[in-house]
C-alpha cells in the first residue's frame, strides 16, 4: 500500500485531533478579532495549500460578510509593492511553514500594521514563530509528496477561523467530520473496483462550484501529480462559457455535486454531457443525478454543502492514489517533486 493511501486513511484520526486541541483557540481568537476592525482577510498561499484558501475565500465571505482576497506571492517578492495593509487579516497557509514568499508576505504586511494568522502541520515553522496566531494541525509526519490529510486539516482551520469571526458560531456542526470522513473512506472497495477503467486516460476536466469548487482544484492537482494525467479544472458556470466546446463523445469529465445551493446548476451541467456523450464521473449522494451518470462514487449520507468538502474530496483522492497504482506509477514519489518546495 502506497503511503499515500496510508495518510488518505488517517483522516478521521486527524480530524478528530486536530478538532480536541484547536476548538479552544476558538474563543481567545474570536476576542482577538472582536477588538480589531477587520475589514479584508487576505490568504496567502501556493499548491494543495491555495486550494484551500479557495475553499477559505468562499466560507469566510459567506459565513463573516467580510471580502476575502487570494494574494499574489509575487506582487510583495518579484514586484517590491508596500500594500497598505492596515484593518487587515493575513493568512498564511502552509503546510511546512516554510514557504518563502509566503511568509515574506505574511512578514511584510506585519510590518505594515495587518493582523496574522498561520494555518501549518508545523508548530516550530517559521511561519509558526512570526505570526501573531498560530492554527495548527495535527497531522502528524505526511510523508507522501502528495498532500491528502493536511488538505483537510486546512480546510478544517477555515471552519475554526470563520468560527472565531463568528463568535463561536457552528462550532458544533464540525463535530460530526470526522465520521462523515470515515463513511467517505469506506468507499474504497467501490473505488477500486473501477479505476481500471480509466487506466489510459490522460486528459480530463473537473468541475464543480461554491463551496465544493476548491475539491475541483485539488483533485485535478492530484491527478496531474499523481497520475501525469493533463487536468483543466472549471466552475460549472464558467465551463459553459467555452470550454463546453472540447467535451464530445467519451471524454472525462469528473463532477462534484453535493445538495445545495450549486444543486440543480451541477444537475443541468450532467444531462448535457449526458447528450454530448461525455464519460462522466459523479461524485454526490443523490441519485437524482448519479443516473445520469456514466459512473458514479455515491457518498453514504446527504451531507449539508457546508461540511462536503471534507468527505467530497476523500473519494478523489483515493481515486488519484489507485489510478496512480494502476497505471505502475508512485503517488508517493512524483517526478520532478519534492515535498517542500521554496519560490520566490
Amino acid at each position: 500500500m502506497s503511503l499515500m493511501l496510508k495518510e488518505i486513511a488517517q483522516q478521521p484520526e486527524v480530524l478528530e485531533r486536530t478538532l480536541a486541541a484547536e476548538t479552544p483557540k476558538v474563543a481567545r481568537f474570536a476576542k482577538f478579532l472582536a477588538a480589531r476592525d477587520i475589514r479584508l482577510i487576505v490568504l496567502v498561499a501556493r499548491g494543495s495549500s491555495d486550494n484551500a484558501a479557495l475553499f477559505g475565500r468562499y466560507l469566510l465571505e459567506i459565513t463573516s460578510n467580510i471580502p476575502v482576497s487570494l494574494a499574489a506571492p509575487s506582487v510583495h517578492t518579484l514586484y517590491g509593492a508596500k500594500l497598505a495593509t492596515r484593518n487587515m487579516l493575513v493568512v498564511g497557509v502552509s503546510q511546512s511553514g516554510e514557504g518563502t514568499d509566503i511568509n515574506f508576505v505574511l512578514e511584510r504586511s506585519k510590518k505594515a500594521g495587518a493582523y496574522t494568522l498561520g494555518i501549518t502541520n508545523e508548530a516550530g515553522s517559521s511561519m509558526a514563530g512570526l505570526v501573531d496566531e498560530v492554527f495548527l494541525i495535527r497531522a502528524g509526519k505526511e510523508r507522501s509528496v502528495a498532500a491528502t490529510k493536511t488538505y483537510t486539516g486546512q480546510l478544517l482551520m477555515f471552519y475554526l477561523l470563520a468560527s472565531s469571526l463568528q463568535q463561536g458560531r457552528g462550532l458544533e456542526k464540525l463535530h460530526q467530520l470526522p465520521e462523515l470522513a470515515s463513511q467517505s473512506l469506506r468507499l474504497a472497495p467501490a473505488i477500486q473496483s473501477m479505476v481500471e477503467r480509466y487506466r489510459f486516460m490522460n486528459h480530463c476536466i473537473v468541475v464543480g462550484r461554491g463551496l465544493i469548487y476548491a475539491n475541483v482544484y485539488e483533485l485535478a492537482i492530484k491527478l496531474m501529480e499523481t497520475c501525469y494525467i493533463i487536468t483543466e479544472r472549471f466552475s460549472s458556470a464558467d465551463f459553459l462559457h467555452g470550454p463546453v466546446a472540447m467535451v464530445q463523445k467519451d471524454f472525462p469529465v469528473i463532477v462534484f455535486a453535493p445538495p445545495g445551493k450549486t444543486f440543480k446548476d451541477i444537475l443541468r451541467l450532467t444531462q448535457q454531457l449526458r447528450k454530448l456523450k461525455a464519460e462522466t464521473l459523479v461524485i454526490s449522494s443523490e441519485p437524482a443525478i448519479l443516473k445520469w451518470a456514466t459512473q458514479g462514487i455515491q457518498i453514504p449520507s446527504k451531507i449539508e454543502e457546508f461540511l462536503a468538502p471534507i468527505p467530497y474530496i476523500i473519494p478523489g483522492q483515493l481515486f488519484a492514489a489507485m489510478l496512480a497504482a494502476v497505471k505502475g506509477l508512485s503517488p508517493d514519489r512524483p517526478r520532478s517533486l519534492k515535498k517542500v518546495t521554496k519560490t520566490l
